[in-house]
């Protein structure tokens, strides 16, 4: 047996944990000396402790470790159970990154304001162009709203293509609108150029019209930091006597593996004001 000192040690925790496991029920040692009130403990019990830390590191309360512990859950059982808990924890640190990403993009974006784009911003005429396109709707134009729909929108895109044999010919087109159910949702079309019949099915394709006159921007980066770049359009397109009613769309000129290498160039169709 080992005293509290050695157990706490093999099971790398706190000779305090120890007693306050003993205490609130969670793990009582295998021996207590009736003289001394020294506490002892088994080998066999770094099994049930191994159980509560990695319980209570995924984020358990200790009486839902109690619980768990308490109704003797199978190996299996338990890792089944840690994986979900593992997935709901990664998933919340991916939103928490992507919020971080929003935060130092609104960040940049203060620290940008007063300056405006002088060489970044060309006037062209934008032609129409061919492409299959899936859609879907997001919660708002914000890009919190707007990441987790058009990701997955071009994986099922890509993956459709591939099926039908259908290899892309240019780069992705995204472009949004607002829904017809209105309060503030937005339509996204998710489009890749292709030279194909025109079609409706699996995906659509279509030619998608010329906006007629665009102001761009190229945008260098990953498109959930594009804040900054689509404010510094917004302000030379106000500073030029244009007008802008519609959504930019946004040109994947490059997607390499990593997002912080994409290139997209922005297109906001404009008038005179």
């Amino acid at each position: 047996m080992f005293t509290i000192g050695d157990f706490a040690r093999h099971g790398r925790v706190s000779i305090r944990m120890l007693r306050h496991y003993d205490a609130t029920g969670l793990l009582h040692p295998a021996h207590v000396d009736p003289v001394s009130g020294y506490r002892y403990y088994t080998a066999a019990q770094l099994a049930r402790l191994n159980r509560i830390i990695a319980l209570k590191d995924l984020g358990f309360t200790l009486r839902q470790v109690r619980d768990i512990v308490d109704e003797k859950a199978g190996a299996e059982e338990l890792r089944g159970m840690l994986r979900l808990r593992r997935a709901g924890l990664e998933t919340a640190v991916a939103a928490a990154a992507a919020r971080l990403v929003q935060v130092e993009a609104r960040l940049r974006a203060i620290g940008s304001e007063g300056r405006m784009p002088t060489n970044d911003v060309v006037v062209k005429n934008v032609p129409a162009v061919r492409v299959a396109e899936l859609t879907a709707t997001a919660a708002s134009f914000a890009p919190e709203h707007i990441g987790p729909v058009i990701g997955p929108l071009y994986d099922e895109l890509f993956r459709r293509l591939e099926e039908a044999g259908i290899t892309p010919t240019g780069p992705g087109i995204a472009s949004y609108e607002d829904a017809p159910e209105g309060g503030g949702r937005i339509t996204v079309h998710a489009a890749v150029q292709v030279s194909a019949p025109l079609q409706d099915g699996a995906f659509r394709i279509l030619d998608l019209p010329s906006p007629g006159q665009a102001a761009t921007i190229v945008h260098r980066g990953s498109v959930d930091a594009v804040l900054p770049t689509a404010q510094a359009l917004a302000r030379w397109i106000d500073a030029g006597g244009y007008r802008s009613a519609k959504y930019p769309r946004e040109i994947n000129l490059e997607c390499p593996e990593n997002r912080d290498d994409w290139v997209t160039e922005l297109q906001a169709p404009i008038t005179p004001a």
